[in-house]
């Protein structure tokens, strides 16, 4: 599972010890951006293999692997960016 590190890092980012303001955002910002990356290096892998496959160069058991990879790993992005957006909406929507 070592393709996803940024998953598995989600508490370090989520509650740093003693940051403020600024750092906080940069880094939860990172930390979206770098699952993004992992997420389309794993979408590119997939298509990779596919077209290897096409080519009768890769076998099918591992361009199915790689593909539901890339399929599961995009299913937990999306999952996390609906958490994101609903939790922003909450707090839009609580009185000062």
């Amino acid at each position: 599972m070592s393709e996803f590190t940024v998953y598995n890092d989600l508490q370090k980012v989520v509650m740093p010890a003693a940051p403020t303001e600024q750092k906080t955002e940069s880094k939860f910002g990172a930390f979206l951006k770098d699952a993004v990356n992992q997420v389309n290096a794993l979408d590119q892998a997939s298509n990779d293999g596919l077209t290897k496959f096409l080519n009768n160069e890769a076998d099918l058991h591992s361009v199915m692997i790689a593909l539901e990879k890339a399929d599961l790993s995009f299913q937990v992005m999306m999952q996390v960016r609906n958490k994101i957006v609903q939790a922003y909406q909450e707090i839009m929507r609580s009185q000062v």
